[in-house]
């Protein structure tokens, strides 16, 4: 499609030439590196690429090339397959697991995987010093929520062990249908202990690093790129299409765009890497891909701190958010606004509706917490990142706030690793979220809210929510479940509000299909490393 003038102007600024001499992540083009086969845009600079310490999207596209569980994923359903475990059975009461490891499996630097090897890795994702957020996915393990939360000192009694160098077993709480699909999450990776022992919280910077994935790190040069090659030790590395693949940590849509029209970048992620003045234009390219996905945006709220340790507060700032403007004004991609966190579609599952736009009710309500017509109330920090797309919705809630409450409220951007261990911290007042499903099921959202979930980040502790995330759990019949997850979200959005669920995700990426292939949408937008390839000289 042709651009208009304005919209080459704003593509091809006279000031390109010095964002690829000097821009976020082009440090490589004056090192006179080798050109790699597939260069991705990622977006933020990488948090860590430790498996059990990563919560980003950005740092997970990465690890999931490098490393992997007893399952993996599918690249076009996204749903979990054999990984390092060629094959696995189920007891009849389904409490069970034992997996059988592959006989071929070797570190991409020559020595064997074991059934060993997995048990350290699930046990130092639980070990308390390790401190991953992502625990609790291992909470479902005989033993794993009270090894982690230190009720229990003795690993040897979490219900994983190896009956020989290639079998594991895994003794679980209760059924839970989606076990085999967190063995494909990243938290559930197998890593290297030796390396860990010897380097202790610096071991990805060990080289060479063993790579139980299809690729193996080159280097990683912070806000520059991340470099990685085909692992051609790995099981399946006939099947590792690409040799030589670059991430580059870029936030800016600009220079996003720029870099791809000029042929130095194949893939961009993301839709916040879609300039917004160009996004009508773009969304009806050939190359510009979108999709439905399981994620959701969402406030959070830091209980913690007056005033917003009141229930009142929060559902007042929650009613007066005008989720349809933000969607047609800012977000401009034809996404849903919800009120809800689980999406619509999640599997057996219908969502509880929650706050919905009425800044007449909201303004009664602040002023039953003490604050009529924003009286008194002080003015607050709104923690985001630095990507445009989250600063405009940042600035557009403020307005509302302000407009609809009489509240003052002062941006606070940030770098992404800074943001998260901001959040992590509880180093904020009001922060802009989201939530991508690690896996098809209520769960993955709701159970992130619970007391000790390390992914909760609002301070809220509900004991009535935690025991009836406990139930759903323990519940196998899939309506009373469901019933029990309904009661759950109703507490989260609607009564006690520590989040405000505000649209969900569409999912937007460009690529050429003329020259890159393997990258299929799917719920997850979860796109396995492996699969991607070049079809068409650079």
């Amino acid at each position: 499609m042709l651009l208009s003038e304005r919209a080459r102007r704003l593509l091809f600024p006279a000031r390109f030439f010095f964002l690829l001499a000097a821009g976020p992540g082009l440090g490589g083009c004056l090192r006179h590196d080798p050109p790699a086969e597939v260069t991705i845009i990622n977006g933020a600079e990488p948090e860590s690429l430790d498996p059990e310490i990563i919560t980003g999207q950005p740092e997970m596209r990465i690890v999931e090339g490098l490393f992997e569980g007893l399952m993996r994923l599918d690249p076009e359903t996204a749903r979990a397959i054999p990984g390092l475990a060629e094959r696995y059975e189920l007891s009849p009461d389904g409490k069970v697991y034992t997996f059988h490891l592959r006989t071929n499996l070797v570190w991409s630097t020559g020595e064997p995987i074991r059934a060993e090897d997995v048990v350290y890795s699930w046990h130092r994702a639980l070990n308390p010093d390790t401190a991953s957020e992502y625990a609790g996915q291992l909470y479902y393990i005989k033993n794993g929520e009270e090894y982690n939360t230190g009720k229990l000192k003795d690993p040897a009694l979490v219900g994983v062990r190896a009956l020989d160098d290639y079998t594991v077993r895994v003794e679980l709480n209760q059924p839970t249908a989606f076990f085999i699909d967190l063995c494909a999450f990243p938290t559930l990776y197998v890593v290297p202990r030796r390396t860990i022992e010897q380097y202790g919280d610096a071991w990805i910077k060990a080289r060479p690093l063993p790579s139980s994935g299809p690729f193996e790190l080159v280097d990683w040069r912070l806000n520059d790129k991340v470099r990685v090659k085909k692992n051609p030790r790995y099981w399946d590395a006939a099947n590792t299409r690409a040799q030589l693949v670059d991430f580059l940590p870029i936030t800016s849509p600009s220079t996003a765009f720029n870099l791809y029209e000029q042929g130095r970048a194949d893939v961009v992620w993301d839709k916040n890497l879609v300039p917004a003045e160009l996004l009508d234009v773009l969304m009806n390219r050939p190359d510009v891909h979108h999709f439905d996905y399981l994620g959701t945006s969402f406030i959070r709220f830091n209980v913690t701190r007056k005033p917003f340790d009141d229930p009142r507060v929060r559902r007042a700032l929650g009613m007066a958010v005008d989720r349809q403007r933000l969607v047609d004004k800012i977000i401009r991609g034809g996404e849903h606004i919800t009120t809800s966190l689980v999406p619509a579609g999640t599997a057996n599952y219908n969502p509880v509706p929650g706050l919905a736009y009425n800044p007449e009710a909201a303004r009664t309500l602040l002023a039953e917490a003490g604050f009529p017509g924003g009286k008194g109330f002080p003015r607050f920090e709104f923690l985001g990142t630095t990507a445009k797309l989250g600063e405009d919705v940042a600035v557009e809630l403020q307005q509302m706030w302000r407009d609809n409450l009489g509240l003052n409220m002062t941006l606070h951007p940030l770098e992404w690793k800074v943001y998260l261990s901001s959040e992590a911290h509880l180093d904020y007042d009001v922060a802009g979220a989201s939530w991508i499903g690690d896996y098809n099921d209520a769960q993955t959202f709701l159970g992130m809210f619970t007391s000790e979930d390390g992914n909760n980040q609002t301070g809220w502790k509900n004991p009535r929510y935690d025991a009836l995330i406990h139930a759903a759990g323990e519940q196998a019949d899939l309506v009373a479940r469901a019933k029990i997850f309904e009661e759950a979200e109703t507490l989260l959005v609607r009564d006690e509000a520590p989040i405000v669920p505000t649209y969900n995700y569409k999912g937007v990426n460009y690529f050429n299909t003329n020259r890159i292939q393997g990258i299929h949408p799917n719920l997850l937008d979860d796109h396995p490393l492996r699969a991607i390839h070049r079809v068409s000289p650079p």
